[in-house]
Parts: C-alpha cells; sequence; structure tokens
C-alpha cells in the first residue's frame, strides 16, 4: 500500500465529511440556477418568442439570424488566426532576439516588450484603429484589429518562448556547439523546438486568449461576431439569449484549441519516447554485436 509524501490517504471520517460537503455545495449550486430560472421565468426570458429566432429552425428569422451570426463568426476567425499566425511569428523573432542581442541594443528590445506587456490590449487595439490612419496608414477594419492584437500578444507570446528556451540544460546547445553548429543552427534546430515542446500548454491558453479578445473589434466597429449580435439585440430585443448563444460559440471554438493542445503534446510525447527507446534499442544492439 503507497502513500503519497505531500498528504495522507482520507480516512473514512474524512471522506465522509468531504461527500457531505460536495453534496451541500452542489445542493446550493441547484438552488441557484433554479433561482435565476425562476427570475427570468418570471421576466419573460424563457418564452418561445425570446428563444425561437436562435434555436427554432421554423422561425421565420432564424435563417436570417444565423445568416448574420455565420458572417460575424467568420470574421472573428479570420481575424482571431490572422493574429496568431502574426504574434507567433513576431513573438518568437522577438525572444531570439533578446536572448542573441549585444548589451549595447538589448535594452530596446526588452524596453518595446515591457512596454506593451503594459499597454491593455483594448488600448492597443484603439491606438492602431485611431492613430495610425492619421499618419497616413488607412487600412481595412480588420487589420488594425489584427495589428492590436499582436501588438500585444506578440510580446506575450515571446516571454513564453523565452522562458522555454532558459528553461533547457544548458548541455543541449552546448553539444551542439560541439559539433560544429552555429549560433543560429542551435537556435532553431535545437533549442526552439524542444521550448516550443515544453511550453505549448502556455502557447494554446494564449492563442485561446487571442481568440477571446477578438471580441473587442467592436469598439472599432469591426463586423465580428459580437458585432453582429448587437445587431440582432437592437432588432429583437433579446440580449440574454443572443449573448447566451455568443458566449456558446466562444466555448466550443476554445474548448476545441485546448482539446487540440491536449491531442498534440500527447502525440509530441508519444513520438519523443518513441526515439528514445528506438535509439536505447541501438544501442543494445551495438552493444550486444561488439
Amino acid at each position: 500500500m503507497t502513500t503519497s509524501v505531500l498528504y495522507e490517504t482520507p480516512g473514512p471520517v474524512a471522506r465522509r465529511r468531504s461527500l457531505l460537503a460536495s453534496v451541500v455545495v452542489g445542493a446550493l449550486l441547484l438552488a441557484v440556477v433554479a433561482w435565476v430560472l425562476w427570475q427570468l421565468g418570471l421576466q419573460g426570458q424563457l418564452t418561445a418568442e425570446k428563444w425561437g429566432p436562435l434555436i427554432d429552425p421554423t422561425n421565420d428569422t432564424f435563417a436570417a439570424l444565423w445568416n448574420l451570426m455565420g458572417q460575424g463568426l467568420v470574421n472573428t476567425l479570420v481575424a482571431a488566426a490572422l493574429s496568431m499566425v502574426f504574434s507567433l511569428v513576431i513573438g518568437t523573432l522577438l525572444a531570439i532576439t533578446r536572448l542573441v542581442s549585444a548589451p549595447w541594443y538589448r535594452w530596446f528590445v526588452v524596453g518595446v516588450i515591457e512596454l506593451l506587456r503594459g499597454v491593455p490590449v483594448v488600448i492597443a487595439v484603439f491606438f492602431a484603429a485611431r492613430v495610425l490612419p492619421s499618419f497616413g496608414l488607412n487600412l481595412p477594419t480588420l487589420w488594425f484589429l489584427v495589428i492590436g492584437l499582436t501588438a500585444y500578444n506578440s510580446v506575450i507570446i515571446a516571454e513564453i518562448v523565452r522562458a522555454g528556451i532558459l528553461a533547457l540544460p544548458k548541455g543541449q546547445s552546448e553539444a551542439a556547439y560541439a559539433i560544429g553548429l552555429r549560433r543560429g543552427q542551435v537556435m532553431a534546430s535545437v533549442l526552439l523546438p524542444q521550448a516550443f515542446r515544453a511550453m505549448l500548454p502556455a502557447l494554446i491558453s494564449q492563442l485561446v486568449v487571442i481568440l477571446k479578445d477578438t471580441s473587442l473589434g467592436f469598439i472599432i466597429a469591426y463586423v465580428d461576431v459580437v458585432r453582429q449580435a448587437q445587431v440582432i439585440i437592437q432588432n429583437l430585443n433579446n440580449p440574454i439569449q443572443t449573448y447566451f448563444v455568443v458566449a456558446v460559440l466562444f466555448i466550443v471554438i476554445n474548448y476545441a484549441l485546448s482539446r487540440l493542445a491536449t491531442y498534440t503534446e500527447r502525440r509530441l510525447s508519444r513520438a519523443r519516447r518513441g526515439k528514445v527507446a528506438a535509439a536505447a534499442d541501438l544501442q543494445q544492439a551495438g552493444a550486444a554485436g561488439d
């Protein structure tokens, strides 16, 4: 019988108390949900008139509503995809630059990163949409949103990648230099792949943040899913129902991204274990041959 070093195995009394606490908390949560639904029912928020346009295909406005919602969702995904790609590329370049930069200009790179880290993302988006046109940079609204999101998230990703590289054993780079690789080859072929693999959960979490932050596009009149939801609410006067559906859409997409991260991490772990096992088998075979 094994016991944990961090805590003792709960005894019968502790298990009963834990079960009782779980039942009480669960009952309280159910009571809160029931009270909220009751209040919504009293205010007429659970009627078919409010929910029909969103969930009833036979409703007259169902097709038009989901056409608007679909256009907004596509625009949201496009902005998120572009921001993710640019943030990953620029963030990786910033991380490498900070690590390999000479002391005389490293302060500038660190200053840019720290400045953008301290700026709220909504300010970055608003700055891109209001200030850049005054310098003659007139772009579609999509690109102002992408610029704002990239400016903020690229420096966060830069710090994630830098932390992953610094966490690697020094022997990795020393071995690479010993076989004659140059600094760029060491970074691209040895350090970056391992850093990305180690920091994959944090990177995926930041990509989820980027997707959620695209909802800020409504402040610059970008026609995303939140903006389309506002149009629907103005016509149907059902904010609770519409925003609930928008929230569900974001939850589903973010959950899919999280599952993709878990799947990718497992595949990479299995591939790494397979390579280690294959190398061990070759070593054993060579030893047996000798």
